[in-house]
């Protein structure tokens, strides 16, 4: 997700490949259609636990399947929601620094990683926001706090309207809600129209790991610090047909998902907001969108990153969870921290 208010030199580069790789990625599709999708096995696993003592994965029953989660640490819960295209692993590096205060729950989104594919086919973000709020009830917790990414960011608004008094305080990063602004990022990335096209074209274009390692390779490519980014655990992920095609049906209910925002919008979360944005993408564009909808949202530009802060600046960003999400009254070590403070 990008947007054009907040991009920087680095970032208008990373557009201008974005659009001179479109035309390539035309031409190279043209070449594709021919293929037919081959059903893989669903995947083992969405990322190792090596290097995340403490922590331990399971399966949780909600309607439409079950879900993936990963669970360590002690204290309130913790609930971590990623992006597209990645699974639960994109929060390894704070994982173990949340889990000292907090009982850190990262889900793969349905349909996602080892979560199973959603058996009625629904991705819009307020069923699946009801069914990850299932998955934390069958858990056995009464409330939790949200640390969401990207797409992710677009399930955990409906999970904290929908289930007022259930969420303590909510932090997105890096996404615009729809209908409230992401829509402005659609032209500067071909990559939305591509996945919002509906079934069978992109499941058709992009049928295989070869197809997925070079479509998420490009995508990963636009991130300040893409060495940094898990491409191959996230390439795994996605090499899967059923679970790819899921992915594309998350971008398909952008539609639903911003008539349902707008609606909605009235009924305004009071709980404390911290949206983040990365310097080199959306920066104070996130917490603009979200004021139309929050009455308490805290701005946070996340500096030195590109898109997919969790890997891109972890030390930031576990700085900035550790003040919001812990004790009040902490002060922020630093100015960009400020917006941070609990």
């Amino acid at each position: 997700m990008y947007s054009q208010r907040n991009l920087g030199s680095r970032a208008l580069a990373s557009v201008r490949r974005l659009r001179i790789a479109a035309g390539a990625f035309v031409a190279v599709a043209a070449l594709l259609i021919g293929s037919t999708i081959t059903a893989g096995a669903s995947p083992q696993t969405s990322g190792s636990l090596s290097g995340l003592p403490g922590f331990r994965e399971g399966f949780v029953n909600v309607d439409g399947g079950s879900l993936h989660y990963v669970r360590g640490g002690s204290g309130p819960a913790l609930v971590l929601l990623h992006g597209w295209p990645e699974t639960w692993y994109e929060w390894h590096d704070v994982m173990p620094g949340l889990a000292k205060t907090h009982t850190v729950i990262a889900f793969d989104l349905p349909g996602i990683g080892a979560s199973s594919v959603s058996s009625d086919g629904k991705y819009d973000a307020v069923t699946v926001a009801a069914r990850v709020h299932q998955g934390v009830k069958a858990l056995g917790y009464q409330s939790a706090a949200l640390l969401a990414h990207d797409v992710g960011s677009l399930i955990a608004y409906p999970y904290a309207r929908n289930f007022p008094g259930e969420v303590s305080r909510m932090a997105v990063l890096e996404a615009p809600l729809n209908g409230f602004g992401l829509e402005d990022a659609y032209g500067l990335s071909w990559h939305f129209a591509f996945n919002m096209t509906p079934a069978p074209v992109p499941e058709q274009l992009i049928n295989d790991r070869a197809h997925v390692t070079t479509y998420l390779q490009w995508l990963f490519s636009s991130a300040k610090y893409p060495g940094k980014i898990s491409q191959s655990t996230f390439i795994d992920a996605y090499s899967d047909a059923a679970h790819r095609s899921a992915g594309f049906a998350y971008y398909r209910a952008y539609t639903t998902n911003a008539a349902d925002n707008k609606r909605l919008a009235e009924q305004k979360l009071t709980i404390p907001v911290m949206a983040m944005g990365a310097q080199a993408v959306f920066g104070p564009a996130v917490a603009q969108s979200f004021a139309n909808v929050a009455t308490d949202v805290r701005t946070v530009v996340a500096p030195d990153s590109g898109h997919w802060i969790p890997e891109e600046n972890a030390a930031f960003l576990g700085q900035c969870a550790g003040l919001f999400f812990g004790p009040a009254g902490t002060p922020a070590p630093s100015p960009d921290l400020a917006g941070c403070v609990s």
